[in-house]
């Protein structure tokens, strides 16, 4: 067996002693279809399915049952991982639920996502009921637009692409949409963002990582043990952080910033997109600005005062600690040593 297994989504090595620990006799198999994340002391966490992927899987299904009734689909993640999920596809409808595995935070978890297909001239997604438009610039899109973000909308037409070619179709046309996307939208902070009408699709990976005090305790103990470590708010920021700091252990601690402890000895990095960072060190970082959303300041007035003001509070919690704020492509807004 190799001194270690690469977990495929996060193409982070995992530790032989870790999987050594772990009783479950299938963990490398499990580990390698990227659906469960290994904790150091052998535990191991089911991952989810982003909003992005059981889209996919709704479209792909209301396809194929209309040749066939269906009950479950597989589709390729943006992680090029194929999954299998359960949906209900009966005569060109067809229901897929989004499967939030081991987060207990996720709100969209359980939710239904529906699509209805039939024949057509040309390939045409619409976007029906319960998904938000964006209201706001420096989002997943454009304003106007429905709220799919790109990654998700690839891994949709992805879907209804192999779907035409297992039954044959030469282009259909496919409404989107969930059923109960408006009431839960008042519960998510969609309409802070500058999203309106439903919950976004999105998924740059395809699965939603498993969260629960455990594995909060598990990321915190990552850092204590790390010289050089970035730590980095959600998946973008984890991507990039990886490129640009590659002699520096990346971990990344979600909306769970109050957790940081950072030793003095320690080099030590805050990275990420700018609205969970800002938003953790100053709350009211949006008061009297006229701007809806960080996103929509960063990108318009780069250097307005409140963002300079929320830096220095980020400096005040983390002193010793270099902030990096990064654009969706990568490239650096501030850094500040």
């Amino acid at each position: 067996m190799p001194e270690t297994v690469t977990d495929p989504v996060t193409l982070f090595p995992i530790p032989l002693s870790w999987i050594e620990q772990c009783a479950d006799p299938g963990a490398l198999q499990k580990i390698r279809s990227g659906r469960f994340v290994l904790l150091s002391n052998g535990e191991l966490i089911r991952r989810g399915l982003t909003t992005g992927t059981t889209a996919a899987a709704a479209c792909k299904g209301a396809i194929l049952s209309l040749k066939n009734p269906i009950d479950s689909v597989s589709v390729t993640t943006p992680a090029r991982i194929d999954v299998s999920l359960p949906v209900v596809g009966r005569n060109g409808y067809c229901i897929a639920v989004k499967d939030g595995g081991d987060h207990q935070f996720d709100i969209t978890r359980g939710v239904e996502i529906a699509a209805q297909a039939r024949p057509a001239d040309r390939v045409e997604l619409a976007i029906g009921k319960g998904i938000g438009r964006i209201t706001a610039p420096g989002l997943c899109d454009e304003m106007g637009k429905p709220a799919i973000s790109q990654s998700a909308r690839r891994q949709i037409m992805a879907a209804i692409e192999g779907a035409l070619k297992e039954t044959g179709f030469d282009a259909v046309w496919v409404e989107l949409g969930i059923p109960r996307g408006e009431e839960l939208a008042e519960k998510t902070l969609n309409l802070r963002l500058g999203i309106v009408g439903g919950i976004s699709i999105l998924g740059s990976t395809g699965f939603v990582e498993p969260w629960n005090d455990h594995l909060i305790e598990e990321r915190a103990e990552e850092l204590r043990g790390a010289g050089k470590v970035v730590v980095t708010t959600g998946r973008v920021g984890l991507k990039f952080s990886r490129i640009l700091f590659p002699d520096h252990k990346a971990v990344l601690m979600g909306s769970q910033l109050d957790r940081l402890a950072f030793g003095e000895e320690q080099e030590s990095i805050l990275c990420g997109l700018p609205a969970l960072i800002l938003k953790w060190a100053w709350p009211g970082v949006l008061e009297g600005t006229g701007y809806g959303t960080v996103a929509e300041m960063m990108e318009l007035e780069p250097e307005h005062k409140n963002i300079t003001l929320a830096l220095e509070k980020v400096k005040k919690k983390l002193p010793n600690t270099r902030i990096v704020l990064l654009r969706k492509d990568g490239s650096i807004l501030r850094d500040v040593p």
